[in-house]
C-alpha cells in the first residue's frame, strides 16, 4: 500500500473504538483500558481511546506507522469470539457489508487516508463478536472474557511488526 513517510513516534498505534454506553459495543474501549493497565506495553505502542469514532481520528490514522483497530464486529461467530483481520483481509471485510456500528465511518476514514497516500501499510482489525448491543455500561460475561484475549493479540501482532521492522533495518 502506501510508502509515504509517517511521523516519528510509536511503531504501532492501537485504536480502540466503541460506545461504552451500549454494552458490548464498547469492547474496543475496554480493551484499551486493559492494555493501559498491562505491565507489558512499551514505547513502541501508542494506546488511543477512539470512543465513538469520528473524523477527528483521521490524523491518528494518517500518522500511524502501523495501526491496530479494536472494535465490536459481526465476525460471524458466537458472542465473545475474537478475530484478527490484517491488511487486504481487513479491507475486504469493511467493503462487504455492515459488520460494526462504525464500519462505514472506519471505511470512510481509511478511504480518506488512502486518497492522501497516508493509509498505514500495516493495519489490522481485532474484532470481538458482541452478545448485546443495548443500553448498559458493562460488557456481557462472554465478551468480558474476550478482553484479555484481544489484548494478547494486540501485543503479539505488535511484537511481530516491530521485529519485522528491526529485520528490515538490518538489510
Amino acid at each position: 500500500m502506501s510508502s509515504a513517510p509517517h511521523a516519528a513516534g510509536p511503531a504501532v498505534t492501537v485504536l480502540g473504538i466503541g460506545n461504552v454506553l451500549l454494552g458490548d459495543e464498547g469492547v474496543g474501549v475496554h480493551v484499551i483500558r486493559y492494555l493501559r493497565d498491562c505491565p507489558e506495553p512499551s514505547a513502541k505502542l501508542a494506546i488511543v481511546d477512539g470512543g465513538t469514532l469520528s473524523f477527528n481520528l483521521l490524523p491518528i490514522i494518517e500518522t500511524a506507522g502501523s495501526l491496530i483497530v479494536i472494535d465490536a464486529a459481526m465476525i460471524g461467530d458466537e458472542a465473545g469470539a475474537v478475530r484478527c483481520l490484517v491488511g487486504d483481509e481487513l479491507d475486504a471485510f469493511l467493503g462487504t457489508s455492515k459488520h460494526t456500528a462504525h464500519e462505514i465511518g472506519l471505511r470512510e476514514l481509511f478511504d480518506m487516508a488512502r486518497m492522501e497516500d497516508l493509509l498505514p501499510r500495516r493495519r489490522a482489525l481485532i474484532g470481538i463478536h458482541p452478545q448485546s448491543v443495548d443500553w448498559g455500561e458493562g460488557l456481557s460475561d462472554r465478551v468480558a472474557t474476550a478482553v484479555p484475549l484481544a489484548a494478547g493479540l494486540v501485543l503479539r501482532l505488535t511484537r511481530k511488526w516491530v521485529c519485522a521492522d528491526r529485520l528490515s533495518a538490518l538489510r
